[in-house]
């Protein structure tokens, strides 16, 4: 994504009409990626019930209040939010960074009655081949890909158009995670599999046999480098503002580390736990590596908490940001990144596109910081001297 936005950017000084040339080839296919980008990132929510389940209850309730706990001095989505966005307008103030309006940005075109009625159809005529036929196409995983992709595919089609003020509590990307998850109920009811045993189907993670979330999880490559494209357009706001960008990401990740490892230890959950969720707030990939630095991590523990953390986000960004008063695509980019990662970029980007450049900033560099930040022994230490 930074490469190709260097290429961009390099092509912008030498020869302007050869970057506005490919950004404009590139044009259909990114305006693809962000009609569809939730349901790339879905597929972890999906599958979160099976994350989920062998977490003790005690220890459960706990995790959920370091995540979602708006009572807590530090910790929490909302406490990291709240820091991400008021560090970039204090660093803005500070630097006397005068704020311009943001590049108008395509909007992708929405979604017709015919592509409902397609996508149903499929979803019809393919569950009933899977329950008469369950290997019809070699595997059940296969065999299951259609109706379950189809079904996550209009669950977001649904939800984008529930009303507005619905919305704001029911976003599109749980209504589309909800209705996977209610097909595959389905299926496992009558074909007397199990919801589980579908679910495994849904997200397999190998390549011979794929299911309809790795399918979805396959685009996740060239929608980061997508991402680049939205960067150029935004290049002048993202020169313009660097220094708060990248303070920001610093300060936010530090913070997020740092309070998920205090609020655990006050509140009595296992080392082990706590370590296991102390970068809820970083992108899956890059969160695994950094568990696997320390002794004991429950890594699929971590997984499950980074996908929690990105549906609180996901569901609730747009309208806390709002009432926090953070306006401005720069500061609402970075927080909703910088907080909820994917989930969150994917949610808030499908409504405003502007900050989807900002959001990619944060997105790649909070992994990038918070990754680099653990690979330092001393740091490693001094979360573990917290947690312990």
């Amino acid at each position: 994504m930074f490469c190709v936005f260097s290429v961009l950017m390099f092509l912008d000084y030498v020869a302007s009409s050869a970057a506005m040339g490919l950004t404009g080839f590139f044009e259909p296919a990114t305006l693809f990626i962000q009609r569809w980008l939730p349901l790339f990132y879905v597929p972890a929510l999906v599958v979160l019930p099976l994350a989920v389940r062998d977490i003790p209850a005690a220890s459960g309730l706990k995790i959920c209040f370091i995540l979602v706990s708006v009572f807590s001095p530090v910790g929490g989505w909302l406490a990291s939010l709240s820091v991400a966005g008021y560090t970039a307008i204090t660093v803005r103030r500070v630097m006397k960074t005068e704020m311009i309006p943001a590049e108008p940005m395509t909007k992708p075109s929405p979604f017709t009655s015919v592509e409902l009625w397609v996508w149903t159809a499929i979803f019809i005529s393919t569950f009933i081949l899977a329950f008469i036929w369950p290997t019809a196409l070699g595997t059940s995983a296969r065999t299951c890909l259609p109706f379950l992709l189809a079904a996550t595919v209009l669950g977001y089609m649904v939800g984008s158009w529930l009303p507005s003020n619905v919305k704001k509590v029911f976003h599109p990307i749980i209504c589309c995670a909800f209705a996977a998850d209610l097909a595959a109920l389905a299926y496992g009811y009558f074909s007397r599999s199990g919801m589980d045993a579908v679910l495994a189907d849904y997200l397999t993670k190998v390549s011979s046999n794929p299911g309809a979330g790795d399918l979805l999880m396959g685009f996740l490559g060239s929608v980061i480098i997508s991402f680049a494209f939205s960067m150029f357009k935004q290049r002048k706001l993202v020169k313009r503002h660097a220094a708060e960008i990248f303070s920001t990401v610093i300060i936010s990740t530090i913070f997020s580390l740092y309070s998920t490892a205090i609020v655990g230890r006050i509140i009595g959950l296992e080392p082990t736990l706590t370590i296991s969720i102390l970068p809820r707030c970083i992108t899956v990939a890059l969160a695994l590596s950094i568990v696997s630095l320390f002794e004991g991590a429950n890594s699929s523990l971590t997984a499950a908490v980074v996908v929690l953390t990105g549906l609180v986000g996901a569901n609730f960004v747009q309208a806390v940001m709002d009432k926090l008063r953070l306006h401005d695509p720069i500061a609402r980019g970075i927080a909703t990144a910088s907080s909820a990662h994917g989930l969150g970029t994917a949610a808030l980007s499908a409504k405003e596109p502007e900050a989807l450049p900002f959001c990619a900033i944060a997105y790649a560099l909070t992994g990038i910081f918070g990754s680099l930040l653990c690979s330092i022994p001393v740091v490693r230490q001094s979360l573990l001297f917290i947690v312990k």
